[in-house]
């Protein structure tokens, strides 16, 4: 072989030894910690899905999702996470108070993308929202006054109902700061707020009871996740008594409920995607300053109303994102 020739071989083989090598290189590895089951969580792992889609992504070839579904039972976190620290994930993608707090204390070198919390300052999982410190960042749904918001639309849609139920979980730090809300409005409204608690899925028969006992007028539901794992028993136990009621997530109101209000959550998951991008490209989380929700929604499903035998005012009609018929 004449030199030049040998001389251009190698170099073209050296030029070709990156590419093998990032050939080689294994996808990077996602583990979302969901606290509820797979049907519950499906619309909003899908928008996470579209926004890795979005910005380059093929799962199962270029990234991949390991999913972990805690199904209402939050003492499941810690094995999951565990798993994930095992597997090496390169990101913990969460949902909730619970599911964050629990990654953080797993692990703190493995970035932590919370794609929805409430208020992560008050329950102490990040500095602040501008320099979150440690490895935590990502979308918090939190927005000023949103359960005093929730009883007005009750109040404007049933203007009878004075005695308002909720559920709280006090085993979501969370969920305590959402209650103390919740009385302050109620009070300042000139509401009676009757709270009753249901810590985990198994307990709800007996808040059913409690709050079939304490004889509300109407419902008002947070965005609890153990709430929304129990939805179908909930609206049952709703529609059993004709009550008119506002949720915290649509899913309740795409299933038959009265009306929902709040941040529109797939959008908070599509946005948690390009956290996870930039992660992937070196970014550290806390330099990446976490948002808050920037689009809302009110659903009112009008079939519902008229089977409750409520008139909704045409200005609150007019207010509405979308309207079930």
């Amino acid at each position: 072989m004449k030199r030049r020739e040998f001389i251009t071989l190698l170099g073209g083989a050296a030029a070709a030894w990156p590419v093998a090598a990032r050939a080689q290189q294994p996808a990077p590895r996602i583990g979302l910690l969901m606290p509820v089951s797979d049907v519950a969580a499906a619309s909003n792992i899908a928008a996470f899905r579209q926004g890795l889609r979005e910005l380059g992504y093929v799962e199962g070839r270029s990234i991949v999702l390991e999913y972990r579904f805690a199904q209402g039972q939050a003492d499941a976190f810690a094995e999951f996470v565990a798993e994930f620290v095992r597997l090496r994930v390169d990101v913990i993608l969460t949902w909730g108070t619970q599911a964050a707090r629990t990654a953080k204390e797993a692990t703190t070198t493995i970035p932590i993308v919370m794609a929805a919390i409430g208020d992560p300052i008050s329950t102490g999982i990040v500095q602040s929202l501008a320099r979150p410190g440690g490895n935590v960042t990502g979308v918090t749904s939190i927005a000023l006054d949103i359960e005093a918001k929730r009883l007005e639309l009750l109040k404007e849609l049933s203007r009878e109902a004075v005695r308002i139920g909720t559920f709280w979980n006090p085993l979501n730090p969370f969920s305590t700061l959402i209650l103390k809300e919740m009385q302050a409005a109620a009070t300042a409204m000139g509401l009676e707020l009757l709270a009753v608690e249901a810590r985990v899925a198994d307990e709800f028969a007996e808040a059913f009871a409690t709050m079939a006992r304490a004889r509300p007028d109407a419902l008002s539901l947070p965005a609890e996740v153990l709430l929304l794992e129990r939805k179908a028993s909930i609206l049952d136990f709703v529609a059993a008594r004709r009550l008119p009621a506002v949720y915290g997530y649509r899913e309740y109101v795409e299933a038959g409920g009265l009306m929902f209000y709040g941040p529109s959550w797939p959008d908070l998951f599509r946005r948690a995607a390009t956290y996870v991008d930039k992660i992937l490209k070196g970014a550290k989380p806390t330099d990446l300053p976490i948002e808050q929700p920037t689009k809302f929604e009110l659903v009112i499903n009008l079939r519902t109303a008229k089977a409750l035998g409520l008139t909704v005012p045409p200005t609150l009609l007019a207010r509405a994102d979308e309207v079930i018929e």
